[in-house]
């Protein structure tokens, strides 16, 4: 089967897709290759992303059309933005705002790179600002029943001249309302995949405030204190037999700065029953903000 890391596109270059034209490749994922274009009715410069026809199984193209849809519904400064949605005789494909930026995952390891060890996370601010718009924009997702489910720094975009974070990549996202009961396909990625997302399907947006939760530990860390694992298998088992957590350490051992407050927000956040998580995005968020007004 042909590979999409190997998939020679270079031909696309110049063709006319809805009302833009491609003009560059910018990025691949595990499905799908993202393009610039610019779109000659407005006048502006956006992303094309595509699934080519030729590695098309009847999956990929659900989750393809899942994503285009669950971020068309929603309209949220912290969302990206769909512009339009169709198909080629090569390819489906949408547009969307071509962020000028970078990917949270990327300034995270730049900080980490940093000569001065309590320079390698972002500054505490920073983390909390960047979570709580995140947190909000997954509130407005919950409230139209789309949980996003593979919430991570990998999806998240940090625009260059606002700071504006961006959440992307509905792909796995799941709209509550058209649930699948036969769909026990598990998705989304290991580390901040809560324990219920990986036993069943059955999941609902605290899966999200667990993924939110290792996220910001992984803000607030210089280095996750993680265990060895010998492989994904691994992980993911003991995150379902496990209850205590897969984290070795508090986030004050690993970051002495933080005040041990933020140990319990974490642990409410990351904990193993979704009914002792936080209820919602906003409880979350207003435990955010009463840390920072009393230790910041």
């Amino acid at each position: 089967m042909v590979s999409i890391d190997t998939l020679d596109v270079s031909h696309l270059i110049g063709q006319k897709v809805g009302s833009s034209t491609i003009l560059k490749e910018l990025a691949r994922g595990g499905m799908a290759i993202v393009f610039i274009a610019f779109q000659t009715t407005l006048k502006r410069q956006i992303a094309v992303k595509i699934l080519p026809k030729s590695i098309l199984t009847s999956k990929t193209a659900e989750l393809f059309q899942q994503e285009a849809e669950a971020a068309a519904i929603l309209s949220h400064p912290n969302i990206i933005p769909i512009y339009e949605v169709g198909e080629t005789y090569e390819f489906l494909f949408f547009t969307m705002q071509l962020v000028q930026g970078i990917a949270l995952s990327k300034h995270l390891k730049l900080a980490r790179k940093n000569i001065l060890p309590s320079k390698r996370t972002l500054p505490l601010k920073t983390t909390i600002g960047f979570i709580n718009q995140i947190l909000d924009a997954l509130a407005h997702a919950h409230e139209f029943d789309i949980i996003h489910r593979d919430i991570k720094p990998d999806n998240v975009l940090i625009e260059k001249h606002t700071r504006r974070p961006i959440i992307t990549d509905f792909g796995v996202a799941k709209v509550l309302r058209n649930e699948n009961k036969n769909n026990s396909l598990v998705q989304g990625t290991p580390l901040y995949m809560a324990p219920e997302q990986i036993i069943g399907p059955q999941t609902d947006g605290r899966t999200d405030i667990y993924a939110v939760g290792t996220m910001l530990f992984e803000m607030l860390a210089p280095v996750l204190p993680l265990p060895r694992f010998d492989s994904l298998e691994s992980l993911l088992k003991r995150k379902v037999l496990n209850k205590k957590g897969i984290f070795l350490k508090r986030p004050s051992e690993v970051n002495p700065s933080l005040h041990r407050d933020m140990d319990q927000i974490v642990h409410k956040a990351l904990n193993y029953e979704p009914d002792q998580r936080y209820a919602n995005c906003r409880e979350f968020s207003q435990s955010l903000q009463d840390y920072q007004s009393k230790h910041l």
